[in-house]
């Protein structure tokens, strides 16, 4: 396992293309310099120790140097060994809608991100719960399993869009039912569901689905994103609206916060709803709520002694730098000798 230190250093490494492009612009202005000056065989023998190879092979070399340094600075990190560490907190599992409707813009930017904002400033609060992550739509879709990495969880959280469940519309039902598998059934930690929707279901049995949740101990929090007046679904191209989705009847469709469906699943597992359009209410909800759930001690894994590797980027760096200096750009001679390229008549 591995980890880097100082990520936003790796925006350099866009140095290294950039000096590639313009050595060989110089390459080439060289080129065409000497072609006005006279025949080009003419000047080899004006200078006949002139080494286009080994300029070349300095202008790599410190490129390399250039990239060894950038990723010393970043700081890679190690991790020696695995230790089993003793937490105590509860699973949450966070169940986000991505269905089309999610991509309303009656709060902004959308549906959908603001889910995912709210779902990574809770995990900001979090210390030492175990969390899952389950995507749906028409159907229930497994994004992330119980994990205690929430940098990973993040960086899956930010690629969730509408495309993730090819079966579209909303089951709630579907949601429940997968979020249940998150969560060990021989074990007694306490299980926690946060569904974000706008409650919009298309499907049957949510109700149920809650039920037979609350009997296997899971509490579901529904946080419900969108507004009662809604708005229409944009359908973009390269980032601009150029219609809304419609009807079989070419109407087009308005989408709504369903608040009593969100509602009702969460009265039926003795949950709580909470409208999401006000991320701090939200945030100040679940603080409260996590308070109010027994804690319970687990096991996990995790990388310990991670161990800085920079030492030996800038090791190469140097080494580099000094074969650099003695690097000359003159042929050499007993190179020359061997007439590898037949440059001798």
């Amino acid at each position: 396992m591995y980890e880097l230190d100082e990520k936003k250093y790796l925006t350099l490494l866009f140095l290294i293309p950039i000096l590639a492009i313009i050595f060989l612009f110089n390459l080439y202005w060289k080129r065409k310099k000497q072609r006005e000056f006279g025949e080009l065989e003419m000047i080899k023998k004006l200078s006949p120790d002139q080494s286009t190879f080994k300029s070349t092979l300095k202008f790599v070399v410190i490129i390399l140097v250039l990239a060894a340094i950038i990723i010393a600075l970043v700081n890679p990190k190690i991790g020696t060994k695995t230790e089993t560490v003793k937490r105590e907190g509860i699973d949450v599992v966070f169940a986000v809608d991505v269905s089309k409707s999610m991509l309303c813009e009656d709060v902004a930017p959308n549906r959908l991100e603001k889910s995912k904002q709210i779902v990574s400033q809770i995990i900001n609060q979090l210390a030492g719960d175990r969390i899952g992550i389950v995507a749906y739509a028409g159907s229930a879709f497994p994004v992330l399993p119980i994990t205690t990495d929430y940098s990973v969880a993040k960086m899956f959280l930010q690629s969730m869009n509408t495309t993730i469940v090819s079966s579209q519309g909303t089951s709630l039902d579907e949601a429940i039912k997968l979020s249940a598998t998150y969560f060990d059934d021989d074990k007694k930690t306490s299980k926690l569901l946060i569904l974000i929707s706008d409650g919009e279901d298309h499907s049957e049995g949510a109700s149920e689905a809650a039920e037979e949740a609350n009997k296997a101990g899971l509490k579901i929090i529904t946080i419900g994103v969108g507004t009662e007046k809604g708005g229409p679904i944009p359908l973009k191209d390269g980032g601009h609206i150029v219609s809304f989705k419609r009807d079989q009847n070419n109407v087009v469709v308005v989408t709504k916060l369903n608040q009593v469906a969100l509602k009702a699943i969460a009265k039926n597992t003795k949950g709580g709803y909470v409208n999401g359009n006000s991320t701090k209410e939200v945030l100040e909800y679940v603080k409260n709520a996590l308070e109010n759930i027994e804690k319970t001690e687990f096991e996990t894994q995790q990388f310990s002694d991670f161990n800085s590797q920079f030492q030996w980027f800038l090791g190469i760096a140097l080494f580099l730098l000094c074969f650099d200096f003695l690097l000359l750009e003159r042929k050499t001679k007993w190179l020359k000798k061997l007439n590898l390229f037949n440059e001798k008549e």
